[in-house]
């Protein structure tokens, strides 16, 4: 009796998964860098190739003049800056608060603690849209409107949720035995945590900043109902400003340009901790 072999079908579905899952990695990664790719060539073009039909695939000559000419006539550079103080004291008042508040979530056993942390993303999750209008007025009243604090005080209440949560997760996750220790040999409870647990937290709280001060820097509802002024603008507000008196006379080239000097900063930040930010948003994922 002759037996019949059936063919291993194991190794080629393996290998269509893998392929599968590669091809899949390659398509979000065209979708995700073609828009920018493409942002970034249309600012080396001169305005009259910007609207050419069919467009050039590269810009033909390059030239630099859309990068000059957005700083020309207008204060984007005091917008920029305006941007970063922002982004900041936001970052810096998320951390200062966040750092001890996650401490506290995740180390410390209270009643309570759960629903606190349910109120704290509840916060994280409301519509800024629906206070803009209280805000508004409550700023009009505090001479605030066109001040830094204006920006800052809305842009900690609705990041400081996403610090609290992330650092409590990472504190958690640390090795409570290296505290116990610090306090056996006499550190009293803050001294255990400024000199043992802060320093192994140092991850998760660059993850955090970086998140923060990348929501605060492209945040553009808050910016565009509290500053009025061109000068008080901040970064996505001034480009939003760069318009033409037609459809056609739109500086598309200017608004280019200043959309990659706007995002050159977030893309250098994210690549110089790019394994902090790993290491932070990924402890605690495997234990043992």
């Amino acid at each position: 009796m002759q037996l019949e072999l059936k063919p291993n079908r194991k190794p080629f579905r393996k290998y269509a998964g893998i392929t599968g899952f590669y091809l899949g990695v390659a398509f979000i990664v065209v979708a995700a860098t073609v828009p920018f790719l493409w942002l970034i060539i249309t600012s080396f073009k001169t305005s009259d190739r910007v609207f050419k039909k069919p467009p050039d695939l590269l810009p033909s000559p390059p030239t630099f003049d859309s990068y000059i000419n957005v700083f020309q006539g207008r204060n984007f550079g005091q917008n920029i800056w305006n941007s970063f103080v922002a982004a900041s004291l936001t970052t810096l008042g998320c951390l200062l608060i966040g750092t001890f508040a996650g401490y506290v979530m995740g180390r410390i056993n209270f009643p309570g603690r759960r629903f606190l942390l349910g109120v704290v993303l509840a916060v994280s999750m409301f519509p800024g849209i629906a206070i803009i209008g209280p805000l508004y007025l409550l700023f009009s009243d505090l001479k605030l409107i066109n001040q830094i604090p204006a920006l800052v005080l809305p842009y900690v209440t609705f990041n400081l949720p996403l610090t609290v949560w992330l650092l409590a997760a990472f504190f958690r996750d640390l090795p409570g035995e290296l505290e116990e220790a610090a306090e056996v040999d006499g550190a009293h409870p803050f001294t255990a945590f400024y000199r043992v647990m802060l320093p192994l937290a140092v991850p998760g709280i660059v993850t955090a900043a970086i998140l923060i001060f990348i929501n605060a820097w492209n945040d553009f509802l808050f910016a565009n109902t509290f500053m009025n002024k061109d000068s008080t603008f901040t970064a996505p507000v001034a480009i939003s400003q760069f318009t033409g008196v037609t459809e056609s006379s739109e500086p598309w080239d200017q608004i280019s340009a200043g959309a990659v000097i706007v995002t050159i900063p977030l893309v250098l930040l994210v690549l110089l901790f790019q394994r902090r930010i790993i290491s932070g948003l990924t402890s605690g994922a495997v234990k043992g």
